[in-house]
């Protein structure tokens, strides 16, 4: 943010107001933890603020403070268009288009508070009064501790704040392994564990917590791996049917993806996931280097995201979807072996 944004919200959060905070549908850690900060600070602050999330999200992230108090949309519609309709601020967080809070946007659409978006991801939309988009950032949870230092906050960051940022931070870099991890994300972790973030409990929380349905649709997902290797591409295809013999829950296949990007030799991964309600194949992308899947997802599956980690959807069938994909690559082919 510049100067003029930096007083903008100063000026916004200078009395009391009704706010509102909003992650993307389908919630992960980093959109969690980005809200879940945010709205304890401007608590603490003397506003009224509720986090109102699109949908239901996994059950690893239920133990993040202040979580209980999320009001989710599609369970509570009513309720929740309530608090839009009265909000003089909306704060909208880890995404840059309101097309990606689903069933949620007409409401966003058609609410007279004034916006701020604060995101990492590319392209964004231009609905906001204030913008602070910055994709060379590990995670939204990362912006909002240069967001709260900027309003010279940095000393209202208690434990729970930290808490919820290092678990955004943590997930959205796969464990501070992946390129978006600098120096600073680092220097900003430091400051969480500092702030008292428990990093080993964090850790455990969100990854010791498996079901044993779970991991046997890991397995399951792992034996329908296949590998593409004139065009260093793997992937994984999941059904309904096989979501349903496991008691797929929201969540249970996070990071599945990333097996076939661990894979020696290869630099593009894409895991294809049946959902028979929503009649729709949806697409997670990974990359090495780089291939942009980004742009790859833009392209030709109606999703984006970053360059190298990003979503997508296809209405076709799984058979059809995997076929066009396989027949897609071949325009990649020169890219990918580059």
């Amino acid at each position: 943010m510049n100067k003029n944004d930096i007083a903008k919200v100063k000026e916004l959060l200078s009395t009391p107001k009704s706010i509102v905070i909003v992650p993307h549908k389908n919630p992960d850690g980093d959109a969690m933890g980005s809200t879940l900060a945010l709205h304890r600070y401007l608590v603490k602050k003397g506003h009224s603020a509720t986090v109102i999330a699109p949908n239901e999200y996994p059950h690893f992230l239920k133990w993040m403070p202040g979580q209980e108090e999320v009001l989710v949309y599609n369970a509570f519609a009513k309720a929740a268009k309530e608090k839009i309709q009265d909000a003089q601020l909306i704060f909208t967080l880890d995404f840059n288009l309101l097309s990606r809070t689903g069933e949620m946007e007409p409401a966003l659409t058609e609410a007279s508070a004034d916006f701020v978006m604060i995101d990492h991801h590319q392209a964004p939309g231009d609905y906001a009064l204030v913008t602070y988009s910055d994709t060379t950032m590990s995670s939204t949870c990362e912006m909002v501790y240069h967001f709260l230092d900027m309003l010279d906050a940095k000393t209202d960051i208690d434990i729970d704040m930290a808490t919820c940022m290092y678990t955004g931070i943590m997930t959205d870099t796969g464990s501070f392994r992946f390129p978006s991890t600098t120096q600073t994300t680092h220097t900003v972790i430091a400051s969480l564990i500092e702030k008292g973030a428990n990093n080993a409990q964090i850790h455990r929380a969100i990854y010791d917590t498996n079901s044993h349905s779970k991991l046997q649709l890991l397995g399951v997902a792992l034996k329908n791996l296949e590998i593409l290797p004139e065009y260093k591409t793997a992937y994984i295809t999941l059904t309904q049917k096989e979501l349903d013999d496991h008691k797929f829950q929201k969540g249970d296949t996070e990071g599945f993806v990333n097996y076939g990007l661990s894979l020696e030799g290869i630099v593009f991964a894409v895991i294809f996931i049946e959902n028979r309600a929503d009649r729709i194949i949806k697409m997670s992308l990974r990359s090495k280097g780089d291939f942009s899947v980004n742009e790859f997802a833009r392209a030709h599956y109606e999703g984006g995201g970053h360059t190298n980690a990003a979503g997508g959807r296809s209405l076709l069938s799984m058979k059809k979807t995997v076929a066009q994909f396989i027949d897609t690559l071949a325009t990649y082919k020169t890219v990918l072996n580059s």
